[in-house]
């Protein structure tokens, strides 16, 4: 059984702010990333909440990103925002780039947000769901370093890309909520397991020769495994497509990994699209998603993407969150 240990949000997020300051990282970069790895543990996403602190915290060190970067941002056209990363971290540039986004689609009914030369954006539904908050429907998409196939192929050439939309709700909460990865499970999942030393279901990856396997390591060295078949390789091209190839980020075929020390910057890149619901559906749009959310909440044992999440999130603000005590023990290490 895995030893754990009880902290509050508020914990998680100074014990993750203060690593990553130790580790060599601004207090302007450290913030939205520690704030991202609270609301990340709070939601049940363990694999992307704090077990990645001491990874970023390498990744500051040896140079993949830096810790210290200042993203810049521009608008080369009106409906349009960029910003370099810088080969930062994402959510600082992510941070900035809302700041610009969220005003203008409220102006104009639609903008676009493209971020180049960034990093892991950690969980990609947390930075949608502060586009739903602002009354806007959000979408994102980021890609990754290659590790998922072509149909028929063996040889990774996209990354497990995740996108997400969130849909507002009447409360000031997304009313729905989807953050999927074109692979079956994300790749941190298999990564969390080589770290434990646990077998990974059959389904989630594919050896160097395209066959399942249950070995993280192996799966690791070879490739994810798509979700649906051929249409999670679409998704995983579509996402490329958009944080990539619209960004002029790094496709994940150059892309060095997310995980250890080899490569410099992965200067991949994420995309996001704000659009105030009030331009598009002539006042429709809340009643429309009340429609849709009752017909799927009514139904016994039926459940809506974010639905899990939100429960989670809800109950972490109140009881905290039990944390791997390895995870904590990796943490003081970077502290001293």
């Amino acid at each position: 059984m895995t030893d754990t240990r009880t902290l509050t949000l508020s914990e998680i997020e100074d014990l993750s702010l203060r690593a990553l300051m130790a580790a060599g990282t601004s207090e302007a970069n450290a913030r939205p990333l520690a704030a991202a790895t609270a609301a990340t543990e709070a939601d049940g996403v363990a694999s992307h909440g704090l077990a990645y602190i001491p990874i970023y915290c390498e990744h500051v060190q040896c140079g993949k990103v830096d810790g210290q970067a200042t993203p810049i941002v521009s608008q080369p056209r009106p409906g349009v925002v960029k910003v370099d990363a810088a080969t930062g971290f994402a959510h600082a540039a992510i941070d900035a780039g809302f700041d610009r986004l969220i005003p203008l689609a409220r102006e104009q009914g639609i903008a676009a947000l493209a971020i180049t030369n960034s990093y892991n954006c950690g969980v990609l539904g947390y930075h949608t769901y502060r586009l739903a908050q602002a009354g806007l429907l959000g979408l994102g998409f980021t890609n990754a370093p290659a590790s998922i196939a072509p149909s028929g192929g063996s040889k990774p050439v996209v990354g497990t890309n995740p996108f997400s939309i969130a849909a507002p709700g009447s409360d000031g909460q997304p009313a729905v909520l989807i953050d999927q990865s074109a692979s079956t499970i994300a790749k941190s999942e298999v990564m969390k397991h080589a770290r434990e030393g646990k077998p990974i279901p059959e389904g989630w990856a594919l050896d160097a020769d395209g066959n399942p396997t249950t070995d993280p390591e192996i799966g690791l060295k070879g490739s994810m495994a798509p979700s649906g078949g051929y249409k999670g390789v679409g998704i995983a091209l579509l996402t490329e497509m958009m944080a990539a190839a619209m960004t002029g980020a790094t496709l994940g075929i150059h892309a060095s990994p997310f995980s250890g020390t080899a490569g410099g910057p992965p200067k991949t890149g994420q995309m996001f699209l704000a659009i105030d619901p009030g331009a598009t559906s002539d006042g429709a749009f809340a009643q429309r998603m009340t429609q849709l959310v009752e017909a799927i909440h009514t139904q016994d044992g039926a459940h809506l993407p974010g639905d899990g999440r939100g429960a989670k999130r809800l109950a972490a603000a109140e009881n905290g969150v039990a944390v791997n005590t390895a995870t904590l023990a990796r943490i003081d290490a970077i502290l001293g």
